[in-house]
């Protein structure tokens, strides 16, 4: 008898769905779950996890210890299509002996990519350049139109220093930058970078990119104190995790000129619908919609990857890829 799993997205890139469709009893539902999901919908989704073995869902989708238990004791793995693994309650999981796996090795160079387009786009002053195009605005060309910062020949400082902080570090050298870490966990340097501590970083650098995940340690890193620590000619790019960094510190430091400008991919609260206007309208701002890790190819290998990890645990095999921290095999 085929094993019950849990899918909390129909349409999901690549064939990784179709594989485990094939080879398990397969519920595909479609839920947007994020941290503020409507009661409703999370009792739905209960409902529908109830005896099953596995439940493949995305890294900000709320797999709390309530929906564990709406699984029972069938439930071996919940395996995040994701880097990030915030949503999940791991303390829960593991009380329950449930392997959490993610997706790293895949999607660092891709994130890396959208990064140092997050680090042009927010130094140059692209969105406000198009915008004005697009507005039908340019109508003269003026020689103070526009101006941006450089990005080649500055310092960068990466807080993180994983796959996507070297990855981002190996890019900057083709920009002739000065590159510093600092690592929260104490990674161990290689690379084209050299470590400092976090004071020393925001106070040199002038581009501080996040390359952290988001935990109790992490949370609002960056706030008040360190945005004033930054130069006022500085720019924060985050492509980590949207709580890593107070928001509402970091819109009115870019506002009032304590930094000079900043580029975001996530967000406090995601997705963004209809509250996204404090986002808007603000020259020093450039904001995308959570695609570090969008394209074809790269989020295709994401779902094979948690797809392998559902197949291995299941199939009585170790994880791939366990959350750091976490057990690869269940309880």
């Amino acid at each position: 008898m085929k094993r019950r799993v849990l899918s909390t997205r129909d349409s999901l890139p690549g064939g990784g769905l179709a594989r485990l469709t094939s080879r398990t009893d397969t519920d595909v539902v479609s839920w947007a779950g994020t941290g503020r999901p409507e009661p409703a919908a999370l009792a739905a989704l209960a409902e529908r996890t109830g005896g099953v073995s596995a439940i493949l869902a995305l890294g900000n989708d709320r797999i709390d210890a309530g929906l564990l238990d709406a699984a029972g004791p069938e439930l071996r793995v919940v395996s995040l299509a994701s880097m990030g693994f915030d949503g999940v309650d791991r303390q829960a999981a593991a009380d329950r002996g449930v392997v959490v796996t993610h997706t790293p090795g895949v999607l660092a160079e891709t994130t890396a990519d959208l990064t140092f387009a997050l680090i042009l786009a927010a130094r140059r002053r692209i969105g406000a350049a198009r915008d004005s195009l697009h507005a039908g605005a340019w109508d003269v060309f003026r020689m103070d139109d526009y101006l941006g910062l450089d990005v080649y020949g500055t310092t960068l400082g990466l807080v993180g220093y994983g796959q996507i902080g070297r990855a981002v570090a190996r890019r900057a050298t083709g920009f002739g930058m000065r590159v510093l870490h600092h690592d929260p966990f104490g990674l161990a340097a290689d690379g084209p970078s050299t470590p400092a501590g976090l004071p020393q970083l925001l106070a040199e650098s002038d581009i501080v990119s996040l390359h952290v995940p988001l935990t109790d340690s992490t949370r609002h890193l960056i706030g008040p104190a360190e945005l004033r620590a930054m130069k006022p000619t500085a720019t924060l790019i985050n492509t980590s995790r949207g709580g890593v960094v107070d928001e509402t510190a970091l819109l009115r430091a870019v506002d009032d000129g304590t930094i000079h400008s900043a580029g975001l991919d996530v967000y406090e609260r995601e997705p963004r619908g209809a509250d996204v206007a404090d986002l808007i309208g603000r020259p020093g701002l450039f904001a995308l919609p959570h695609i570090g890790s969008a394209t074809e190819t790269t989020r295709a290998a994401m779902v094979d990857l948690a797809v392998d990890n559902v197949l291995d645990v299941l199939g009585g095999r170790p994880a791939r890829t366990p959350v750091p921290g976490t057990k690869a095999v269940p309880a």
